[in-house]
This record gives structure tokens, C-alpha cells and sequence, in this order.
């Protein structure tokens, strides 16, 4: 499992920010902020791949951010010419815990780095 960085300000041309959103897409603060401004987030736009970023909604409740990454690890499986950098989806302003966010990334493919404490609680805190 690979870990992403603790703090991405820079990409290089096969990485995707990976960040968590609203649905209704209103990038005003956090990760989701920063993909708007640095790595081409659409504003309205919730969901899914937008330039070299992948918005995954977290504010929708637990279940809708389990389908969410879901999603994402399926899209992510089909692209395996890209590295995806996921950020502590859902652990700001959403509200949760690395414990209640990283199981949903259980079966991520190799192209997908998580963050430190993701990795730790699935069990591969030295990767």
C-alpha cells in the first residue's frame, strides 16, 4: 500500500488530488479548495474526476461516502496509468474518524496512495 503525502501542493501530469466534497460541489474551504484553485475541481460539480482531481462526496452521510469511494476504487482500478492521491476524505468538516473512513478503502488497487492514518488503521502503518 502506498502513502500518500501529508500535504500535496503540486502534481505531476498522471496524479489525481483526491479530496472530499459536498454535493452540490462548493469547493470554499480544506482539500476542496485547493482543488479548485490548484488542480482544476469544477465549482458545482460534486462528484467524480475534474481535471487532475477526483471529488468524492463526504457531507452526504456514511453510506453515501462508502458508494462514493466505492465508485472512486472502481474508476480508479480502469486507470491504472494514474497514481490517485486520496487525502482524509471525510475527517474535517465532515466529521469522521480515520476509523469509520479507511475500511472503505479496503480493497483499493495499487494506484491508489492513502493517507497515513488510512493506512494505519488497515493495518499497513509502515508503507
Amino acid at each position: 500500500m502506498k502513502i500518500s503525502p501529508a500535504r500535496i501542493t503540486a502534481l505531476e501530469p498522471h496524479e489525481v488530488f483526491v479530496f472530499g466534497s459536498n454535493a452540490q460541489g462548493a469547493h470554499g474551504a480544506g482539500a476542496a479548495r485547493l482543488a479548485h484553485e490548484r488542480f482544476g475541481a469544477q465549482w458545482g460539480q460534486g462528484n467524480g474526476l475534474q481535471g487532475q482531481s477526483y471529488a468524492i462526496d463526504t457531507m452526504s452521510g456514511l453510506p453515501v461516502l462508502q458508494r462514493e469511494v466505492a465508485a472512486f476504487l472502481t474508476f480508479a482500478a480502469a486507470h491504472p496509468e494514474l497514481e490517485f492521491l486520496v487525502t482524509e476524505i471525510g475527517c474535517g468538516i465532515a466529521g469522521y474518524s480515520p476509523a469509520d473512513v479507511a475500511p472503505a478503502f479496503r480493497d483499493a488497487s495499487a494506484n491508489v496512495a492513502l493517507p497515513e492514518r488510512f493506512a494505519a488503521e488497515l493495518g499497513n502503518p509502515t508503507a
